[in-house]
């Protein structure tokens, strides 16, 4: 009965497969869910459009937005900066749409200071041996690199005792799996529909 929709925070330290997961969850139509385009200062690749893969903005601008408290969540990488705009996400949520974030663990701490009432997700890899092999077989990072990223998972790992539910990847499947169990309950669960109930007892 409850209108409003789930905001989904989906995170996990670097490496432990968040997008992947995201993506066979897209791909199988798992449950739906909108996306929440992002805000960036970096300019616009080849094919991208404004509004749609990203609001492309000034850094005037996306410092006017952190001033003004226009974003969910934001942070800085390769000298650009990238933001969720609090806006849109209120608004789908509002409508009744389940939103989904995929963000990194300092972004989902900014995430539950504004929005406490998500459902915060942490993936979690089934040991750091096999998430230093997956940050190896991407190929993209130098050793020195990756063991840097192990360090900052062991603490990340640890922050998620602020979360809601733990998922192990061990497989995209199993993963995706749990994470549509946590959607379903989450929609029946009675905090979320109380308020519903204690309005038709009253009508009736």
């Amino acid at each position: 009965m409850a209108d409003k929709g789930l905001l989904l925070v989906l995170s996990g330290p670097s490496g432990v497969g968040k997008g992947t997961v995201k993506s066979a969850i897209v791909e199988n139509k798992v449950f739906p869910f909108e996306y929440s385009v992002s805000m960036t200062t970096r300019k616009p690749r080849p094919g991208e459009v404004d509004g749609k893969d990203y609001f492309f903005v000034s850094e005037e601008r996306f410092q006017e937005a952190i001033k003004n408290g226009e974003l969910l969540e934001y942070n800085e990488y390769v000298g650009h900066h990238y933001g969720t705009p609090l806006g849109p996400v209120k608004k789908m949520l509002h409508e009744g749409k389940d939103v989904l974030l995929e963000i990194d663990v300092n972004g989902a701490q900014k995430v539950r200071e504004k929005m406490p009432d998500g459902v915060f997700i942490f993936l979690t890899p089934p040991d750091l041996h096999t998430l230093h092999l997956r940050l190896e077989h991407r190929g993209t990072e130098p050793e020195e690199v990756i063991r840097g990223r192990i360090k900052q998972a062991r603490n990340e790992i640890l922050e998620m005792a602020d979360y809601d539910y733990a998922v192990v990847n061990d497989t995209v499947a199993n993963a995706v799996d749990h994470i549509k169990a946590i959607v379903d309950a989450e929609h029946v669960s009675v905090k979320r529909v109380i308020d519903d109930y204690r309005k038709m007892v009253k009508e009736d």
